[in-house]
């Protein structure tokens, strides 16, 4: 490492107590044998601007951020990926040599890798994927599939203005449909994706009904709990599922890799650790 000091790293967010990003990051340093730390920063929003400023001066060399912050961070950073600006915030800082850092997004990265990790016969040109949400996850998950090569993406959300505004902004592959019709509209999915918080545990339910066919995958970024209706009607089907603790730990790789110069590996046993 260039740094003299111990380089220290953290997430920011307010509240943060709730954040698993420690636990990620403290069982890498410890695997690795790295002598740095990774910490929790609880920071108010009036508070975010003069504390970012602050913190390379106390030896950290990147952060993470999370609710309320990630819009902020883009807007206040000297350099910005080019995924961060499409997502629309960041939750991924590297501090500069020359001051300011740099800000990006790895939410989209995390989502793609746990899925070639827990389905790897997954094919994104196979055929349309079915997103429901059109929140930040969304918009990070809309950028990973286009990337990745999904020609069609059905887009829907309890609001619908808000997933044409998507539309509109990601392009012509993205299609708008209405909520009631995603029960229909899963008949030609290859691919289904929850961003929502529906089926989170103390939410709503997701009401919705599966008539995927066979070989079609379905996934969902709510991992409390780790198997959620929506996955569960999945697998009753007899259809493939990915839950969403590995997006979780997939995004938290490049930071990670940027700040400590090590590129770690998710593994089962990062799973168990981090569900204890």
């Amino acid at each position: 490492m260039k740094n003299p000091r111990v380089p220290l790293a953290g997430v920011i967010g307010w509240p943060i107590s709730h954040s698993k990003s420690p636990r990620i990051h403290g069982y890498w340093l410890a695997q690795h044998d790295i002598a740095g730390h990774y910490v929790p920063l609880g920071i108010e929003p009036a508070d975010f601007e003069e504390m970012i400023q602050q913190l390379p001066k106390l030896g950290f060399v990147g952060a993470n951020v999370t609710i309320p912050h990630k819009e902020t961070a883009l807007e206040l950073a000297a350099e910005v990926t080019p995924r961060a600006k499409m997502i629309g915030a960041a939750n991924t800082l590297e501090f500069l040599p020359d001051g300011g850092f740099r800000a990006d997004n790895t939410d989209g990265i995390g989502f793609i890798n746990n899925l070639r990790q827990n389905a790897p016969d997954w094919d994104a040109g196979k055929g349309p994927a079915l997103v429901l949400g059109a929140g930040g996850a969304g918009r990070a998950v809309l950028w990973s599939l286009l990337d990745a090569g999904v020609p069609k993406i059905l887009l829907a959300n309890r609001t619908r203005g808000r997933a044409e505004a998507l539309a509109d902004e990601f392009g012509p592959k993205i299609s708008v449909l209405g909520w009631d019709d995603i029960s229909e509209a899963t008949r030609e999915a290859a691919l289904v994706v929850n961003t929502t918080s529906l089926g989170m545990r103390d939410q709503p339910p997701l009401d919705i009904t599966l008539n995927c066919a066979a070989g079609a995958l379905v996934t969902d970024l709510v991992y409390v709990p780790m198997t959620t209706d929506l996955l569960q009607q999945a697998q009753d089907k007899g259809l493939q599922t990915v839950d969403g603790l590995g997006m979780l730990l997939h995004q938290a790789v490049p930071g990670f890799e940027a700040w400590f110069g090590v590129r770690p590996q998710v593994t089962e046993t990062l799973r168990e650790v981090v569900l204890k």
